[in-house]
């Protein structure tokens, strides 16, 4: 299952509400990156650098989820 669609989508709707009046030219400024870059970040385009998505997470204050990723939790019975 490609799940980044999904990721792209939630990242367009925390740019509108973090960044109301950013447009996606002007968000992609923040970020660092052009605007054709940008716009495949929200498509879900498979050809763009997962640092592209942490620069983003960063700008709209969810890189500590970002980071979590891989963390797996601990059971109760792990040794």
């Amino acid at each position: 299952m490609n799940f980044l669609p999904e990721l792209g989508h939630n990242l367009r709707l925390a740019r509108k509400k973090q960044f109301s009046r950013d447009n996606m030219k002007t968000f992609s400024l923040r970020v660092g990156i052009s605007r054709a870059t940008y716009q495949k970040m929200e498509k879900g385009d498979l050809s763009v650098s997962l640092k592209y998505y942490f620069q983003a997470a960063k700008l709209l204050g969810v890189e500590n989820d970002f980071t979590q990723l891989f963390l797996l939790k601990e059971s109760l019975f792990d040794d």
